[in-house]
């Protein structure tokens, strides 16, 4: 049995984004903390009722994010909606704190039952909206998952993150970025867009998949409509910004949406 059906139980997973409203302390805040806790968890039963098979919860909305460390504040509140939704919900959770708070993310991850993160900066630098990044992630983030006895944590590691300016490692491609990831200990590796919302371009994903043997996540832009050009060479399709009204990562979770993303990959599943 591969990672992906160890962790989601098919050979190719769906992975919905729950966006939690702006936690306190950031300059967005605008609800109590019980309110966003309902609204995670009625946003994550909505996507276990269309049929993913795990979900991501990430602190979108606190922008502008701090680079590479969040308070305690946010370490708590983020465990308290994780410890919810797990209470709800039966699918495989995963934690992403922005921007690249990894070590929080896998304490939560720890503290909440979570079975995965998805981490930026794993390896090389770059400069993001929140600055230069300068340090890679993996060996201080791998090293505190040792100390945690947490290994069975595994990290979704981002290469050429979205987002993000890699002038600094322009002469280091996608396929050396990704095989740099899985020398470093990532369990899988996630190709983006430039943004959120902005579709992975299917040839970035083929060039990962003949790098790397881990699995291959897609992690922006997935439509009903280019999830078929890259149903072969993905193992995983992490899904936000279609899900929501519009079409708009701000806006609340649309049912039928969601239906609409799962009935595509069931018909892909079905061919196959």
């Amino acid at each position: 049995m591969g990672l992906i059906e160890e962790i989601f139980a098919v050979p190719k997973a769906l992975v919905g984004m729950v966006h939690v409203p702006a936690l306190p302390g950031t300059p967005l805040s605008a609800l109590p903390i019980d309110r966003i806790v309902d609204q995670a968890v009625q946003e994550a039963a909505v996507l276990t009722e269309a049929g993913f098979h795990g979900l991501i919860l990430e602190n979108m909305h606190d922008r502008p994010y701090l680079n590479r460390q969040v308070g305690p504040e946010i370490v708590a509140a983020m465990t308290r909606i994780g410890l919810a939704v797990r209470r709800e919900v039966p699918l495989p959770l995963g934690i992403q704190v922005l921007a690249a708070a990894n070590r929080e993310a896998l304490a939560v991850a720890l503290a909440c039952g979570a079975v995965f993160i998805r981490a930026e900066n794993f390896v090389f630098a770059h400069v993001a909206d929140e600055g230069l990044m300068d340090e890679a992630e993996a060996g201080p983030l791998l090293r505190y998952r040792r100390e945690l006895e947490a290994e069975h944590i595994r990290v979704f590691a981002d290469v050429k993150k979205k987002h993000a300016a890699h002038a600094l490692t322009a002469d280091v491609g996608l396929a050396e970025t990704a095989r740099a990831a899985a020398f470093c200990g990532a369990d899988a590796v996630v190709v983006s867009g430039s943004a959120t919302g902005e579709p992975t371009a299917v040839g970035d994903v083929r060039v990962v998949r003949a790098a790397v043997e881990l699995p291959v996540a897609v992690g922006s832009g997935i439509t009903p409509e280019n999830l078929a050009e890259l149903w072969d060479p993905a193992d995983v399709f992490i899904i936000g910004s279609f899900l929501k009204r519009d079409g708009l990562w701000h806006e609340p979770v649309d049912p039928p949406r969601a239906r609409l993303l799962v009935e595509a990959a069931r018909r892909l599943a079905d061919r196959a």
